[in-house]
C-alpha cells in the first residue's frame, strides 16, 4: 500500500489540479482545430499549450518536455516537507516520446534517461531515474511500478510525473494510422471516428512514510498477445487486468471508473466488453479525452488524479462528446455528471503493443497507518544470454541459427528482431516480460523523422511510426509466445545493473509471474546494438 502525499497538473486548462478539476466541472474543454500547424496537409484538433503558456513554463536551458515535467513535479512538492535529495526518494518519469524529435540525428538530442537525469537533477533528487515507456499505459504502469518499489526496497517516496508533448513526429504518425479525428473527439458514440492529441505534465507523489488518506491497493498489468495495434476484440487482456487488480470485496465498493476512451473504433469497443465481462457493467464510468485529448505518457496520471478529486467530490465529470452509445458491451457512460457514493475507484487504461493496465485507488477515512509489505521476492537466474554487433555476426545471422520459422520476424524493426532473436535463444516459458535500455526506439525514430522531413514528399508510414513505440518489441514477443501476462519497458540513462534488479524484483511480486523474461537490449543501428536477457525465475 502507497499514500498519495500531493498531486498537479499542469495542461492547458489550467496549472494547478484544483484548476483543472474546475474546469471540467464548468465544461471547458482546451480541444481546438489546427490547420497547417507544422506544415501537416491534414488538419487535426488537439488539445496544446498556447503560446503564453509555454513561456510560463519555459526553463532556460531545458527543453519544454523537461520544463513542463520541472514544473509540474515542483508544484506538487510545494506543500511537502521531506528530504528531496534522500536516498529513499525515487522519480519515475512515464513518457512515450519525450524530447522527441528535438534535435534527432544531433548530438544535442537527449534520449528520455537522459532526460528524466536532467529533471531529477533540476529538482534535486539523487537517486537514479527510470523512465517508463510503456506506450499508452505508461502513466499507470509507472503507479504500479512505484507502489511495488516503495514496498519492496529502501524508497519511502515516489514522485510519478507523467508528460509528453506533441509535434508533427506524433500527430503525423497517428494519421497515418487513420485513427486522428477532425472533429472534437466522441468516446464510446456512435459517431465516433477518431482521437484527439493532447499534451500536459501531471505529477503524482506517492509514500509510505506517512499516512495519508487516499491510498493505491493494487494493480496489474497484462498483454492482449494478439495484435501490436489493434486490441482484443473481446477486451481479453483489458478483462484480465481487471481482475488481477480486483478481489471480489473490492469490486463491490466501487465508485467509478476511469476509462481510457480514446474514441476510437476499436479501443472503445474492447474496453466495453472487457467492462461487461468483469461484471462491472452497471458501476459508474467516464472518460475525459473530450477535455484534454490524449495525452499519452501523461494520460494514466492525468486520469488517475482527475478520479481521485471526483470521488471526492462525490459526483464524475460528463463523458465529453457522448451522447448516444455506440458500442455493443454494457457500460454505464453519461454525457451529464453522474452523482456517486463511496470512496474507491478503478482506473483502466490500454495501448499498442497489446498492453494493458488497471489500478485500485481507495480512501480509509480512520485508523490508516504508513507501512509496507516485509515480504521481497527472491529469484534466481534460470538462464542468460548475451549478444552483441562487435561479435561480427548480422541478426538475420543470428536469426537463423534459432530454428525458427517466423515470416512476420522480417517486418519487425532491428529493437523488436534483437529482443525477439535473444528471446527464441532463451528457450524456455515464460509468463512475463520487463526490458530495459538507453536508446529507446531510435533507429525507429530517425527513419519516421527523414520519412516527414519534407512536406513536399510527405509521407509518414504507419509500419515505421509504430516502432518508435519501444514497448512493441515486448507485444511482438507476446504475440510469439502467446504469453498474457505483464509486457513492461523501461528506460535508463545507463545500463544501471542495481535499478534493473529492483524494478524486476518488484515487477515479481506479482503473484501470477514465476519466471520473467528480463535483461537489456538496446539497438541503435545495424552495427551497434546489445542484447544482454535472461530468465529471472521466482523462488
Amino acid at each position: 500500500m502507497a499514500y498519495v502525499l500531493s498531486t498537479n497538473i499542469v495542461s492547458p486548462l489550467g496549472f494547478t489540479t484544483e484548476d483543472n478539476i474546475n474546469a471540467l466541472y464548468e465544461g471547458k474543454s482546451s480541444l481546438q482545430s489546427y490547420v497547417g500547424l507544422w506544415h501537416l496537409p491534414e488538419t487535426f484538433v488537439a488539445s496544446l499549450f498556447s503560446d503564453e503558456q509555454r513561456a510560463e513554463v519555459q526553463r532556460s536551458g531545458y527543453t519544454l518536455f523537461e520544463s513542463l515535467c520541472i514544473e509540474s513535479a515542483q508544484r506538487a512538492l510545494t506543500d511537502t516537507d521531506f528530504d528531496i535529495s534522500a536516498p529513499d526518494v525515487l522519480l519515475i518519469l512515464s513518457t512515450t516520446k519525450a524530447n522527441a524529435p528535438q534535435g534527432l540525428g544531433t548530438t544535442a538530442y537527449r534520449h528520455p534517461g537522459e532526460a528524466a537525469q536532467r529533471i531529477a537533477k533540476a529538482l534535486g533528487i539523487t537517486t537514479h531515474p527510470i523512465v517508463v515507456c510503456n506506450a499508452c499505459i505508461s502513466g499507470v504502469n509507472a503507479q504500479i511500478l512505484a507502489e511495488r518499489m516503495l514496498r519492496t526496497s529502501e524508497y519511502r517516496y515516489a514522485i510519478i510525473i507523467g508528460a509528453d508533448v506533441q509535434s508533427d513526429f506524433i500527430v503525423s504518425g497517428f494519421q497515418s494510422l487513420k485513427s486522428v479525428s477532425t472533429r472534437p473527439c466522441r468516446p464510446f458514440d456512435i459517431e465516433r471516428n477518431g482521437l484527439n492529441l493532447g499534451e500536459c505534465a501531471a505529477t503524482i507523489i506517492l509514500t509510505t512514510a506517512q499516512p495519508c488518506s487516499w491510498s493505491i491497493e493494487s494493480g496489474a498489468i497484462r498483454n492482449d498477445a494478439i495484435h501490436i495495434t489493434n486490441p482484443s476484440p473481446q477486451g481479453e487482456g483489458c478483462l484480465q487486468a481487471i481482475n488481477a487488480a480486483l478481489t471480489p470485496e473490492q469490486r463491490v465498493t466501487l465508485s467509478c471508473i476511469n476509462v481510457h476512451g480514446t474514441a476510437t473504433m476499436y479501443n472503445d469497443q474492447m474496453e466495453s466488453k472487457a467492462m461487461q465481462r468483469a461484471g462491472l457493467g452497471e458501476i459508474p464510468a467516464f472518460g475525459i479525452k473530450g477535455y484534454y485529448g490524449h495525452t499519452m505518457g501523461a494520460a494514466g496520471v492525468l486520469e488517475s488524479i482527475i478520479t481521485l478529486q471526483a470521488v471526492e467530490r462525490g459526483k464524475i465529470p460528463a463523458t465529453r462528446g457522448y451522447a448516444e452509445r455506440g458500442v455493443s458491451g454494457k457500460i454505464h457512460i453519461s454525457g451529464s455528471e453522474q452523482t456517486i457514493s463511496g470512496h474507491s475507484f478503478l482506473k483502466v487504461i490500454s495501448g499498442f503493443g497489446g498492453c494493458n493496465a488497471a489500478v485500485y485507488y481507495t480512501k480509509q477515512d480512520s485508523d490508516i497507518r504508513p507501512g509496507c509489505n516485509p515480504h521481497v521476492p527472491k529469484f534466481h537466474t534460470a538462464r542468460r544470454i548475451k549478444l552483441s554487433s562487435q561479435e561480427g555476426k548480422t541478426l538475420t545471422a543470428l536469426y537463423r541459427e534459432t530454428s525458427a520459422n517466423y515470416p512476420k520476424y522480417y517486418k519487425m524493426d532491428g529493437l523488436s528482431k534483437l529482443a525477439f532473436i535473444a528471446a527464441e535463444m532463451l528457450g524456455a516459458d515464460f509468463d512475463a516480460v520487463a526490458l530495459f535500455n538507453r536508446t529507446s526506439s531510435i533507429a525507429s525514430d530517425l527513419k519516421h523523422a527523414q520519412l516527414i522531413a519534407n512536406k513536399s514528399e510527405f509521407y509518414p508510414s504507419p509500419s515505421v511510426f509504430i516502432y518508435t513505440l519501444p514497448n512493441i518489441t515486448t507485444g511482438e514477443i507476446a504475440i510469439r509466445h502467446a504469453m498474457h501476462g505483464e509486457t513492461s519497458f523501461y528506460i535508463l540513462p545507463t545500463k544501471d545493473m542495481q535499478t534493473m534488479l529492483q524494478i524486476i524484483t518488484a515487477t515479481l511480486i506479482d503473484p501470477s509471474i514465476t519466471r520473467l523474461l528480463t535483461g537489456w537490449v538496446d539497438y541503435q543501428d545495424e552495427t551497434h546494438w546489445e542484447a544482454d536477457m535472461f530468465l529471472a525465475e521466482k523462488e
